[in-house]
């Protein structure tokens, strides 16, 4: 199935992705791991919740944490560029037959929760609390010195459908993976903001969240934090990297938090706002897909991921395997 001509005029109009909602066992330990060693500013914190800003982030918070009983993912939030394009989301959720519910939630203004055809919980709002800029507060930078959210990356047991689907929405593929047997795709890399991606979705057990990720100012933000993570207890929440992706040229870490959430730490990619960018096709047998240079990724990167909230996961049609480090 051939990458989707991008949909130039979408019927509702997606500005970046948001927020993620994160469900966590030890929010103590969280906070020392997102806060303490990422970095990320806090903006709110009450005996079970924690919300979390980057550094050039003026949205109220891109992370919220919620202590729970089980580790997992509430939604995914996306930020829409005025208030008709609210009522004009519900009216193509809808007419997918998909549950729209409007919610009230800290910080937020109205926000419209739905999900997409495979169970992702998705929700998009226009209005977020406005906090003072810390570009420019250098003594808080601190970590990984993280600027902002810059992507999620999702498995998927369907990556045509799933593309289709984002590309109604108006989201533009970048750069994708194809099976040279079947002609399917095995990733795909959307974008709204003008980055390389905004989602991705990769062949596997899906949904699951594989990896939120965030734009640091250099390489040498992610070898600090590599120092910091070894010397602090949390050598062992090294999973991958750094490398370089071939995929979207980004400089790249893989960690993972108390919980096992993956966070990617990122930067280094490339300016996609033409909107008639051709994406850039890789097929699956080329080793420098995923890593341009550095060690292969680990079985553990192909195969874990966080599940979303009473949504369980099915196995994928496409049985092609890339190649997994020994």
């Amino acid at each position: 199935m051939p990458v989707p001509a991008p949909n130039l005029y979408p019927p509702f109009n997606i500005v970046r992705l948001s927020h993620v909602d994160y469900r966590v066992t030890d929010l103590a330990a969280s906070r020392a791991f997102y806060v303490d060693t990422l970095g990320l500013q806090v903006t709110n914190e009450t005996d079970t919740s924690l919300y979390l800003r980057a550094m050039e982030e003026r949205g109220h918070h891109c992370i919220s944490l919620t202590q729970a009983n089980r580790a997992d993912v509430g939604v995914l939030g996306f930020k829409l560029y005025d208030e008709p394009d609210l009522d004009q989301a519900e009216t193509f959720f809808k007419s997918k037959g998909l549950p729209t519910v409007w919610i009230e939630k800290p910080f937020m203004g109205p926000t419209l929760r739905t999900r997409d055809p495979w169970g992702i919980p998705l929700e998009f709002y226009v209005r977020m609390d406005r906090l003072p800029s810390l570009h420019q507060t250098y003594r808080h930078y601190n970590g990984v010195k993280p600027l902002r959210i810059d992507h999620f990356n999702m498995f998927s047991a369907d990556v045509d459908e799933t593309v289709a689907f984002y590309n109604d929405m108006g989201f533009r593929t970048t750069e994708y993976t194809e099976d040279d047997e079947t002609g399917r795709l095995w990733a795909a890399w959307m974008h709204r903001k003008g980055g390389v991606h905004d989602v991705a979705f990769t062949n596997g057990r899906g949904p699951r969240l594989h990896h939120s990720a965030f734009w640091v100012p250099t390489p040498l933000n992610i070898i600090d934090l590599l120092d910091l993570m070894a010397t602090t207890g949390y050598v062992a929440n090294i999973e991958r990297g750094p490398g370089r992706h071939g995929i979207s040229n980004a400089f790249f870490l893989y960690v993972r938090d108390p919980d096992g959430h993956r966070i990617e730490i990122y930067c280094s990619d490339y300016q996609t706002v033409d909107p008639d960018l051709e994406p850039i096709r890789w097929s699956l047998t080329d080793p420098q897909r995923q890593t341009l240079w550095g060690a292969p990724a680990p079985k553990s990167w192909f195969e874990e991921g966080s599940v979303f909230e009473d949504i369980t996961p099915q196995e994928p049609a496409l049985k092609a395997q890339p190649i997994v480090a020994p």
